[in-house]
């Protein structure tokens, strides 16, 4: 059996809207959208993990806050995955795009109409629906 990785993302909320950027095109799944973050690595808690991520990936400094959502997907060939998507609270810096093909602020709404990963689905339907809402990111 498989042990389950632990997988944290960000959720960043400026005048209404999220920050979701695209994997370069050479990664696995390249191309697909997904909320920046990424591993939690041994010895670190979700929240530290993020905060490292959000530092290599957007080259930003945040306050990681509540989490917003929390559940496992599996894919075929690979081990289950706990995802755990945290709310942002203040963010020192503009986020670049240091990990990604490009990065977006997109309103709940539109989301449904990018090609988001598998795994980030079911929260990305949660957001257009209404049922999560983030508070907007200082």
């Amino acid at each position: 059996m498989q042990k389950t990785l632990i997988v944290v993302a960000g959720v960043l909320c400026r005048e209404g809207k999220l920050l979701i950027g695209q994997r370069l095109s050479g990664d696995r799944h390249g191309l697909k959208w997904e909320f920046p973050g990424g591993k939690v690595e041994p010895g670190e808690t979700p929240k530290e993990a993020l905060a490292r991520e959000l530092r290599e990936e957007l080259d930003v400094e945040c306050v990681i806050g509540r989490e917003l959502a929390r559940y496992e997907h599996v894919t075929k060939g690979r081990g289950p995955l706990l995802l755990l998507f945290l709310q942002v609270d203040r963010c020192e810096g503009v986020p670049k795009a240091e990990a990604f093909e490009e990065i977006r602020w997109e309103e709940s709404g539109s989301l449904l109409d990018y090609d988001f990963l598998d795994g980030d689905l079911d929260f990305v339907r949660r957001l257009s629906r209404g049922t999560i809402r983030p508070n907007p990111t200082n």
